[in-house]
């Protein structure tokens, strides 16, 4: 029977891969396909299910709030505003990592199998891990309202959103046991509140989203200029773009909550509700 449902989820995880997103913001994330009318969870994930997440960690896993494809959707990573923070293996699920930072809101994947966490109000700084390590803290620095994160490979930088600032760092010491980044340079936010940032696929920019606009940052020239279509939109909790045919997921709170029960799609537009749901943030899972 555990062999039939891994088939089963692998056939589900690898069918449809060119417009598969993966949603998260309560207790459970589960992938979708947009295009299939309305849309039925093709795939779930729920720390209460993972008995190799340690039993004093399954609860921080409440309110997720991030959910990032690696390599093509062979691994996830996790974060939640409850402390929890995983990388997953797919399309099984078994946690590969895990650790608890306070408020996480963000998670990125670094060279040499490290993990870098945004931790917000109630933490307010960046934290590092080594996979090799487990949940030890190799380094953090304050950053106030650490939300978004974004590494660059093209250009070896570090791209980090706070409450008031774009910061861009560097790696120092990478091939040691002491690493650590540097911020090479901070860029002020046009208005405050930060919050998700992700890459504009084909171009030097990045889109970020903050408390009542949506900009884009040039990250060549270090500048931040207003989106010319979204600039208006106000509590736009995720942006993501697909790399391969442009599409945009887009999830905006519903003015009473930080979550959403629809989200809408871009390119061509659609709006998706999921009734009873509590959406946060969708990314795309797409082929490398």
């Amino acid at each position: 029977m555990k062999r039939l449902l891994l088939a089963f989820l692998a056939l589900s995880w690898t069918a449809t891969a060119a417009e598969k997103l993966v949603l998260c913001g309560w207790d459970e994330i589960f992938m979708i396909d947009p295009a299939a009318g309305t849309p039925a969870k093709i795939w779930s994930w729920k720390a209460k299910d993972h008995p190799e997440i340690p039993a004093t960690l399954v609860k921080s896993f409440g309110t997720t709030d991030e959910c990032k494809p690696l390599d093509g959707g062979k691994r996830l990573l996790v974060s939640s505003s409850g402390g929890g923070c995983a990388l997953l293996e797919l399309p099984g699920g078994k946690a590969v990592w895990s650790a608890k930072v306070a408020n996480a809101h963000s998670i990125e994947w670094l060279p040499g199998d490290r993990i870098l966490v945004a931790s917000s109000v109630g933490g307010n700084k960046l934290v590092l891990f080594d996979l090799k390590h487990g949940d030890k803290v190799l380094w953090d620095t304050p950053l106030v309202s650490a939300h978004g994160l974004v590494w660059d490979e093209k250009r070896q930088r570090l791209f980090a959103l706070g409450l008031t600032e774009l910061r861009t760092y560097s790696l120092k010491d990478w091939d040691t046991e002491t690493p650590s980044l540097v911020m090479e340079k901070t860029t002020p936010l046009p208005d405050d509140n930060g919050h998700d940032l992700r890459p504009v696929p084909g171009s030097a920019d990045l889109v970020l989203t903050t408390a009542k606009h949506v900009w884009l940052f040039n990250r060549d020239e270090s500048v931040i200029r207003p989106h010319p279509e979204w600039k208006d939109r106000i509590q736009v909790k995720c942006i993501d773009i697909h790399p391969g045919n442009g599409r945009v997921f887009m999830n905006q709170a519903d003015g009473r909550n930080w979550w959403n029960e629809s989200f809408e799609l871009l390119n061509p537009d659609q709006k998706i509700r999921m009734e009873g749901e509590k959406l946060y943030k969708g990314r795309w899972l797409a082929e490398p």
